[in-house]
């Protein structure tokens, strides 16, 4: 087991599981922070952390903090990896990376100067339902690729100030939970030949509420894919090719069902991809050994994977027409 010392940078809900991840997989949480002193203390007697940090940037100068796991809001992402890049700790960036491609270069180039590893927090690409999908791909089960469909969609709150509907912290569908088809897409994939929107819906705040797309690809396979964070649907997906069809059970990013099933409809396996947890502990295995191993990224998850997953959401939201202040003037290309 790694003595690795972990820093977690906020306090919400995602940080809570992923904290909770840590300590099941028996990981070394050395230190938490928050704005709030009272806030980290709260957090680190919840979860065993070693030290509490009323200031990220305290939390980011502790010689115990080797890793930083980034859960701020979208729009901090940037700011909170920067300051751990230069105290010389590698990072974990919660997705998406960033809130437009632009900045995600520039984290990607600061992480490479300053000779960290660095990786989005896509924790799905980790799970083992996934590695299995990946396998039977390049085992050739499911024959010549064809297409994949997949959702997600949460009935989220309608408040306006929460975080999802506040355009001045990166609210909407398409970054918080489209980022997980289309990451999907991209890890089956790769970039796509062509980009297609088909519907979107947007909220009183001007955040997107729901989002439809479909991309192509030269081989001519196709992605369809839904997001939408005001109603709650399926949450499957499936991958389809000439020989026979991957089935991902609801809910397909979390730990889950994969079945393999003929054209014909006749079951070829079923593999159980539940584990302890929610399964976020896979990707801080990952993150540690690319410390230990001193790779720069993941080869599962590579920071070229998540520029390419925001440079297409950069320009989704150039055809459904939401900015962010990060994305400068309007004529100014984000990417």
């Amino acid at each position: 087991m790694s003595a690795l010392g972990w820093g977690i940078m906020a306090t919400g809900g995602i940080a809570e599981a992923f904290a909770a991840d840590l300590r099941l997989d028996g990981r070394r949480l050395a230190a938490v922070g928050s704005r709030t002193a009272a806030k980290a203390e709260q957090f680190a007697k919840r979860h065993g952390a070693e030290r509490a940090h009323g200031s990220y940037e305290s939390l980011v100068s502790d010689p115990a903090v080797d890793i930083v796991y980034v859960a701020t809001p979208h729009t901090h992402h940037l700011e909170g990896a920067l300051a751990a890049i230069a105290a010389g700790k590698s990072v974990l960036v919660e997705k998406p990376l960033t809130v437009n491609a632009a900045e995600a270069r520039a984290l990607a180039a600061a992480a490479a100067a300053a000779g960290v590893s660095a990786m989005e927090a896509m924790w799905t690409r980790f799970l083992p339902h996934m590695v299995r999908l990946r396998q039977m791909i390049a085992e050739g089960e499911l024959g010549e690729l064809r297409g994949l469909t997949v959702d997600h969609t949460q009935k989220l709150p309608d408040d306006p100030h929460h975080r999802i509907n506040d355009l001045a912290l990166g609210g909407g569908a398409l970054l918080d939970l489209g980022v997980y088809p289309i990451a999907f897409a991209q890890d089956i994939f790769g970039p796509p030949a062509s980009v297609r929107v088909k519907s979107a819906s947007f909220g009183p705040t001007g955040v997107d509420k729901a989002v439809t797309g479909e991309f192509t690809y030269a081989s001519g396979a196709t992605a369809l894919w839904v997001t939408a964070s005001d109603s709650a649907g399926p949450n499957v997906a499936a991958v389809l090719g000439s020989k026979a069809q991957a089935h991902l059970d609801g809910v397909w990013y979390t730990p889950t069902e994969l079945q393999l099933a003929a054209t014909d409809g006749a079951v070829l396996e079923v593999f159980d991809g539940r584990t302890p947890g929610r399964g976020m502990q896979f990707q801080a295995r990952e993150l540690e050994r690319l410390v230990e191993r001193g790779l720069p990224t993941s080869e599962i998850m590579p920071l070229a994977d998540s520029i390419q997953t925001l440079a297409i959401m950069d320009q989704i939201r150039a055809e459904i027409g939401v900015r962010y202040a990060a994305d400068g003037p309007v004529g100014r290309d984000p990417r």
